[in-house]
C-alpha cells in the first residue's frame, strides 16, 4: 500500500512526534510513503491533490482545508485520513470566541475525512460531531532515548524544568507569584527554560537553555522536577500532553495543573502531584524539594508508567488503524 502524507509543516513538533516517529513503523509494514508539504498558491495545490490519486490513501496531518482545497482532494484522493492533536477549531489567544474560519475548516475536513484519528478523547468528541469514524491515538514517543546517564547535575541545587515553544511560554510565566515564593524560601533552586525565549525573576535564578533536538534530553534529564502550568479553557483542554510525556520518561516528578490529559497523565501523589493554585504550587514543589526520596520514587513511577506511549506501541496501533479502512476500501 501506497500513502502520500500531507502536512502544513514537516518540521513542527507535531509532525515529528505523530508521524515522522512512526514512519519506519509504517515502511516496515509494507507502506510506501510519500510525505508532502502543503504549498502555498491554487495551483501547486490543484497539482498536488492530483497526485494523490495515484496512492491508497491520504493521511492529511492537522491543517484545515478550505473549500476549494477540500473539493479536490476529496475529488482525488481514494481515502482520506484526518490526523490532529490541538484544538484546531479554537483561536489559542481567544479560546471562548466561536473559532470563525477555524472552527468552519475544522468541520470541513472532519466531514471529508473517511476516518479521523484525533490525539485524545477531548479532541474526538469535537470530531463525533461531525463524523462517526473516529479513533483516539496519542501522541509517541521514544522512550528510550530518555534513559541517558546524565541525571540531576551534582552542583547541590535543585532544578525545576519547563520545556515548551515561544507559544505556551506566556503558562509558565503565569506561574511567576509561584516561582517567586519557591525562590524566596529555598535558596538552592533555579528553573531551567528549554524554550527559545525566556524571561528573568527576582527572586529565582533562571537557567536559560535553549531549545535542540540534540540537547532537549540531556537539557531535561538534568532536571529535579519538572513543571507543566495550564490555564483551564477549550484549547487548552485539547492539549494531548506530549510535555508531560518527555518529563515521565526522563524520570522526572511531575507538578501540574489537570486541564484536560494532564489530569489523567499525571497521577496525584503517584507520579506527581496536581495544583490549581498558587498555594497549591507552592506547597507541592515544596514538598518535592525537600524530599529526594520522594522525587525519586514519583520519578521512576512515572518512568514505567511512561513505557505505554513508547513509539513501538503507538506506530502498531497506527499502522492497524491504516491497514484496516485502506483494505476496508
Amino acid at each position: 500500500m501506497n500513502l502520500l502524507i500531507v502536512t502544513n509543516n514537516p518540521a513542527n513538533a507535531s509532525f515529528r512526534q505523530r508521524i515522522e516517529l512512526h514512519l519506519p513503523a509504517l515502511q516496515d509494514s509494507g507502506f510506501d510513503c510519500e510525505v508532502a508539504r502543503l504549498p502555498g498558491g491554487v495551483g501547486p495545490r490543484r497539482k498536488l491533490f492530483a497526485h494523490a490519486a495515484n496512492f491508497d490513501g491520504v493521511l492529511l496531518h492537522k491543517k484545515g482545508l478550505n473549500p476549494h482545497d477540500a473539493f479536490f482532494l476529496r475529488r482525488r484522493s481514494r481515502r482520506i485520513f484526518y490526523d490532529f492533536d490541538d484544538a484546531v477549531m479554537y483561536k489559542a489567544q481567544a479560546p471562548d470566541s466561536g473559532g470563525g474560519s477555524r472552527s468552519r475548516a475544522f468541520r470541513r475536513t472532519v466531514r471529508l475525512a473517511d476516518w479521523v484519528i484525533a490525539g485524545n478523547a477531548y479532541l474526538a468528541d469535537h470530531a463525533r460531531a461531525y463524523n462517526t469514524g473516529v479513533e483516539v491515538i496519542p501522541t509517541g514517543l521514544d522512550v528510550a532515548a530518555y534513559r541517558c546517564d546524565t541525571g540531576p547535575e551534582p552542583d547541590g541545587r535543585i532544578r525545576l524544568v519547563w520545556i515548551g515553544g515561544r507559544a505556551t511560554l506566556r503558562y509558565l510565566r503565569d506561574l511567576a507569584p509561584t516561582l517567586e515564593q519557591i525562590g524566596a524560601r529555598f535558596p538552592n533552586v533555579v528553573l531551567r527554560i528549554i524554550c527559545d525565549t525566556f524571561f528573568d525573576l527576582e527572586n529565582l535564578a533562571v537557567e536559560k537553555r535553549r531549545w535542540s533536538q540534540e540537547t532537549q534530553i540531556r537539557d531535561l534529564t538534568g532536571g529535579d522536577i519538572a513543571l507543566a502550568p495550564l490555564p483551564d479553557d477549550r484549547f487548552t483542554r485539547g492539549k494531548c500532553g506530549f510535555k508531560i510525556l518527555q518529563y515521565a520518561a526522563a524520570g522526572l516528578p511531575i507538578v501540574a495543573s489537570p486541564v484536560g490529559v494532564n489530569a489523567e497523565y499525571v497521577q496525584d501523589g503517584v507520579t506527581g502531584f496536581h495544583a490549581t493554585d498558587v498555594s497549591a504550587w507552592v506547597n507541592k514543589v515544596a514538598q518535592l524539594i525537600e524530599s529526594r526520596e520522594l522525587r525519586r520514587r514519583m520519578g521512576q513511577t512515572g518512568a514505567t508508567w511512561v513505557k505505554q506511549f513508547d513509539a513501538a506501541c503507538i506506530g502498531r496501533r497506527l499502522v492497524a488503524t491504516l491497514e484496516k479502512h485502506l483494505r476496508d476500501r
